[in-house]
């Protein structure tokens, strides 16, 4: 089978898509596929072309995979038109790219308008197309802007009507196959769940206190971390609240926001002078790990509002590590969800410092509690969050959509 993935985002990019994206392509590659990826730049998430990355277009080989990147627009300010016309620029180089006669394509949303150019092109060519949602973009718009406003029922028809346009589409939670059948009306025996897995291989042994001294951690601090991007629904101003507020009741509590994102120098203003506060650049994947698994307490955050857009790509890094997780979520969101099947830790109210405050000090106090949260996490993840499983699904997922077109 010759399959094409179509995706904005791809290695060396740390976070988001790209690992899913990066990932998938090389274990297709391992079992047999022949994998040509289609990509844009790595910018993702400083908002800003990599070092190196020149042209309009570049070839390599990654992990025996064929990669193309074409260039698009990159916005300075990630806002909603900066990143249509970045998504709409790499969806009009993809439509005109040589695509050398796969079986099948694959499109990754996000970006879900450049996705709607590959799968424009794919049916004009009788190509079987399946597209991999992992952001749904009308929840997005509804749970972080107006839910009543015309560009949320704009952007509803239009994700309705790409999506409907595919020939399968393959989401990585139940919770956004309700939506995406209920809501945005697409078949659903056109819908299948295949869930997103670690990217972080956690094997290698280490020295977990020398790792604590290198980043700056006391063997006294009980340190609560945050990893991955840094943007507006992730609404991590409530990390820097919680974190001054802890700081002045004297807590020992180290807060640390590691990664990058759009909102990382506003983050580093709001929180200039809280000492309890720190930020670190983003890991390489072994030291990521490491930084992960020094940790005493892994945090998630989500700003009040949202619940279904997004289930967070780090959950899956989290639950490996062995270590309990407090996410600060609304009640009955698809992350609260998530932590409940679970039983890796508990959840904080959204947006609110002092409930955090103590569902942080709630589990410093419990160590036993701490502990049998990180294990059920653990256990979970070695039950259904495997790239094994994952892979394998995608292949034989694929596989149906490529017959389809040979019994035509």
């Amino acid at each position: 089978m010759k399959a094409l993935i179509v995706g904005l985002n791809y290695a060396p990019e740390p976070s988001g898509n790209a690992p899913y994206t990066t990932k998938l392509s090389q274990g297709l590659a391992r079992r047999g596929v022949s994998v040509k990826v289609l990509t844009g730049y790595p910018h993702y998430p400083e908002w800003k072309i990599a070092d190196g990355y020149t042209g309009l277009s570049m070839e390599e080989s990654l992990g025996d995979v064929a990669v193309k990147r074409l260039r698009s627009t990159v916005p300075q300010r990630p806002n909603g038109l900066g990143r249509l016309i970045m998504e709409l620029t790499f969806g009009l180089r993809t439509m005109l790219e040589r695509w050398d006669r796969p079986d099948v394509v694959l499109v990754v949303s996000p970006a879900l308008f450049s996705a709607a150019f590959a799968i424009l092109r794919a049916r004009l060519f009788r190509i079987p197309v399946g597209i991999w949602v992992q952001d749904l973009y009308s929840k997005g718009i509804e749970e972080t802007g107006d839910a009543g406003s015309p560009l949320a029922s704009v952007m509803k028809r239009l994700e309705s009507a790409i999506l409907n346009a595919a020939d399968g589409v393959s989401v990585i939670h139940e919770r956004f196959r309700a939506h995406v059948t209920n809501d945005l009306g697409v078949p659903a025996h056109r819908v299948r769940v295949i869930r997103n897995w670690t990217h972080v291989r956690h094997q290698h042994s280490f020295d977990r206190s020398k790792a604590r001294e290198r980043l700056g951690w006391a063997a006294t601090d009980f340190v609560a971390l945050h990893a991955g991007n840094m943007g507006v629904k992730q609404g991590l101003e409530n990390l820097i609240d919680t974190a001054r507020l802890a700081g002045r009741s004297g807590s020992d509590v180290r807060f640390v926001l590691l990664g990058n994102g759009n909102q990382r120098r506003i983050l580093e203003s709001k929180g200039a002078g809280i000492d309890r506060l720190q930020f670190l650049e983003p890991l390489p994947d072994r030291d990521y790990s490491e930084a992960l698994r020094s940790a005493d307490v892994l945090l998630v955050n989500e700003r009040p509002g949202v619940r279904e857009m997004s289930v967070p790509s780090k959950l899956t890094s989290y639950f490996v590590t062995g270590l309990p997780i407090i996410a600060a979520t609304e009640a009955g969101s698809a992350t609260a969800h998530e932590l409940s099947a679970a039983g890796a830790g508990i959840r904080a109210e959204s947006g609110s410092p002092g409930d955090l405050v103590a569902a942080i000090e709630r589990l410093r106090e419990d160590p036993d509690s701490a502990k049998d949260f990180g294990a059920a996490g653990r256990q979970y993840s070695d039950r259904v969050l495997t790239e094994e499983v994952a892979v394998d699904s995608y292949v034989e997922w694929l596989n149906d959509l490529a017959s389809r077109q040979r019994s035509r």
